[in-house]
C-alpha cells in the first residue's frame, strides 16, 4: 500500500504529531470522491496498531498488520451502511449503529494498544445519529481514535466537524497527476484526466471503464438535441442505463465549454441556442440533477425536464 504523491504532506504532518504523542481523538478525512482518503485511512491505521512500526508507516507482516489488511483486528471497528429488518441495505448511518459503536470503543482494547473506529461514510449519519456521536467525541476514552470520512463533510452538523482534526484531500496539480497517471500506464491521460475534472484517482477509474467514449456519446446527444435531431426519450434511457451520473458530470462539462466559447464570441461547439446566462442556469441544473438521482425521485422525469430545458 504505497502512499500516493498528494498525500505525502497530509501524511508527513500526521505522524510528525504522532511524534509528539499529540494525536487528535478524532479525524475528518474529506474531500472528493477519487483522491484516495480510505487508502490514506487504512495506511494510517494500519501503521498505528503495528508493532513494528518503523516512522508511522506500516510493516506489513505483524500479526496487526495482516489482521488490519484482512478486516479482522479486534481493535478496528468499521462503521457504514447497515441492514434493515427486511434484508435492505439502508441509506443512511442510523442511531443504534453509533450507541453500539460507543459501547464497543467503551471497553478495552483487545491487543492493549490503540482502539479505532472509522465511519465511512461519516456523512451519512442522519440528525440522530450524529447527535448520538457528540458524546464520544467530547468525552473519548484513552487511546481511542476515530476516524470520520465523507465526501461531502458540509453535511456534517459543525458541531462534529469542530470536534474533528480535518484533513482535505485536494486535487493535485496537473503535472503531479499526469506523472503518476503515466506511472499507472492509464492511455491518453490527459485527456482522461480533463474529463475527471483533475481527479487522478477518477481519471484512472474512468480510464479503465470506457468513460471517455461516454464522454463523447454526451457532447454528440446534446449537439444533436440542440439541432432538433434524436428524440430526448432515447437520451434519457441511454443514459439511466449505463452511468447517470458520469454523464451528468460531463453533461456539466460540455455546458461549461459551451460558456467558455460563447465568452470569446465564437460560436459554441455544441451550437446550443440558449444564450450564455441559459446556459448558466442549464449548467447549475445539471448538478442539482445529478444530487437529485441520489433520492426517491424517478431519475427519467428529472432528466427529461433536464433535456428539455436544453433544447
Amino acid at each position: 500500500m504505497n502512499l500516493l504523491p498528494w498525500h505525502a504532506e497530509h501524511w508527513a504532518r500526521l505522524q510528525a504529531r504522532r511524534q509528539r504523542d499529540a494525536l487528535p481523538h478524532a479525524l475528518l478525512l474529506c474531500g472528493a470522491a477519487g483522491l484516495g482518503k480510505r487508502a490514506f485511512a487504512q495506511r494510517f491505521v494500519q501503521g498505528l496498531l503495528c508493532s513494528e512500526s518503523a516512522g508511522g508507516d506500516p510493516c506489513g507482516h505483524c500479526r496487526s498488520c495482516l489482521l488490519v489488511a484482512a478486516g479482522t483486528h479486534p481493535d478496528v471497528i468499521s462503521l457504514s451502511f447497515g441492514l434493515r429488518k427486511d434484508g435492505v441495505l439502508r441509506s443512511e448511518i442510523v442511531v443504534d449503529q453509533i450507541r453500539e459503536l460507543s459501547s464497543r470503543l467503551a471497553m478495552r482494547s483487545q491487543f492493549g494498544g490503540w482502539q479505532v473506529a472509522t465511519i465511512d461514510p461519516a456523512d451519512a449519519m442522519n440528525p440522530a445519529a450524529a447527535n448520538a456521536l457528540l458524546k464520544t467525541l467530547e468525552e473519548p476514552a484513552a487511546q481511542t481514535m476515530l476516524i470520520l470520512l465523507g465526501d461531502a463533510p458540509w453535511r456534517l452538523p459543525q458541531t462534529i466537524r469542530s470536534r474533528c482534526q480535518r484533513i482535505e484531500f485536494h486535487l493535485p496539480t496537473a503535472a503531479d497527476a499526469l506523472a503518476w497517471l503515466h506511472a499507472e500506464g492509464v492511455r491518453d491521460a490527459a485527456a482522461a484526466l480533463d474529463a475527471a475534472g483533475g481527479n487522478p484517482g477518477l481519471t484512472r477509474a474512468w480510464a479503465q471503464e470506457g468513460a471517455l467514449d461516454r464522454r463523447l456519446e454526451v457532447r454528440k446527444d446534446l449537439a444533436a438535441l440542440a439541432a432538433g435531431r434524436g428524440q430526448p426519450l432515447d437520451v434519457v434511457k441511454r443514459w439511466l442505463d449505463n452511468e447517470p451520473a458520469q454523464r451528468l458530470w460531463f453533461a456539466a462539462q460540455a455546458a461549461a465549454d459551451e460558456i467558455k466559447a460563447r465568452s470569446t464570441e465564437r460560436s459554441g461547439p455544441l451550437a446550443s441556442a440558449m444564450d450564455v446566462e441559459a446556459l448558466g442556469h442549464w449548467y447549475s441544473a445539471v448538478n442539482r440533477t445529478r444530487e437529485s438521482l441520489r433520492g426517491p425521485l424517478r431519475g427519467d422525469l428529472l432528466l427529461l425536464e433536464l433535456l428539455a430545458q436544453w433544447r
